[in-house]
């Protein structure tokens, strides 16, 4: 019984650069298997035969892997002679890396461009061109025409959130903008001392902290004298209300009141009749 094919190096190995156009390839000028042809690609099994067969929706143009570099020609042949035979890599396809240029924006969204430079120049006039150029993906040329309002379209520039049309993430936003504020901040403690300022920020701070509780006693203490004053003001109120004289809480005390009997008493009466 013969054995099945060791997948074990196949699992593991990189694929090569284009597997469809690679299996086409080894499909025409090649007697190895569907399945070996399926296992060193990444395919599966009926992708290939679809190929062989002529079955498949897409056509695709075959890719020489010997000139490649992906197999040798000794690697081919050891396949053809053992239908068992796993294929193996003989050099791996370099990685495509992005090189080192603007940012890359989708055809979809580079018409907001110009929006979101004129954004970043209204609501960030820290940040600077190559900033700006970075985030966006655009040039200083063009930076430049919307600063100076003389961009071809600046009729219909709109002002818009880079980070909300997609143009960049706030967190590029924010290391941007820190980056900014801190060259910003080193420019200001060099010019401190020229205006006669020596204090520090942590001195400033504190001083700033000193005056607002200084402030918030102050106005506590006047809300409580106001409101003592309204209340005294109540109370006399109902007071004279309730038909009482006497004022409230006046502090002073109130003469005591005559004795009306006693001035009854003294009074003559119509009734006594002088004595005979």
């Amino acid at each position: 019984m013969a054995k099945a094919p060791t997948k074990s190096a196949g699992a593991t190995q990189p694929k090569p650069l284009m597997p469809h156009a690679t299996a086409t390839w080894l499909v025409d000028h090649t007697g190895l298997s569907f399945e070996q042809i399926a296992e060193f690609c990444g395919l599966h099994i009926l992708e290939v035969q679809a190929m062989a067969d002529d079955l498949a929706g897409s056509k695709y143009t075959g890719r020489d892997p010997v000139h490649a570099g992906e197999l040798t020609l000794g690697e081919i042949e050891l396949g053809q002679a053992d239908e068992n035979y796993a294929l193996k890599m003989h050099k791996a396809p370099v990685e495509v890396t992005r090189t080192k240029g603007p940012r890359y924006t989708p055809v979809s969204k580079r018409q907001d461009k110009p929006d979101g430079i004129a954004w970043l120049l209204r609501n960030h006039p820290e940040l600077s061109d190559a900033q700006i150029s970075k985030l966006i993906g655009t040039t200083r040329n063009t930076i430049g025409a919307i600063k100076e309002r003389s961009h071809w379209n600046i009729q219909n520039i709109q002002p818009k959130d880079p980070v909300t049309v997609g143009l960049c993430s706030q967190r590029e936003l924010d290391r941007e903008v820190a980056k900014a504020a801190k060259r910003a901040g080193v420019v200001e403690e060099v010019e401190a001392p020229v205006n006669g300022d020596t204090r520090t920020d942590k001195e400033k701070l504190i001083e700033e902290l000193r005056a607002e509780r200084d402030a918030g006693i102050k106005a506590a203490a006047e809300a409580a004298q106001e409101a003592e004053a309204e209340a005294w003001l109540a109370k006399k109120r109902e007071a004279e209300e309730a038909g009482d004289v006497a004022p409230v809480s006046s502090g002073f005390a109130q003469p005591p009141a005559e004795d009306d009997t006693d001035t009854a008493e003294d009074a003559p009466t119509d009734d006594t009749a002088p004595s005979e």
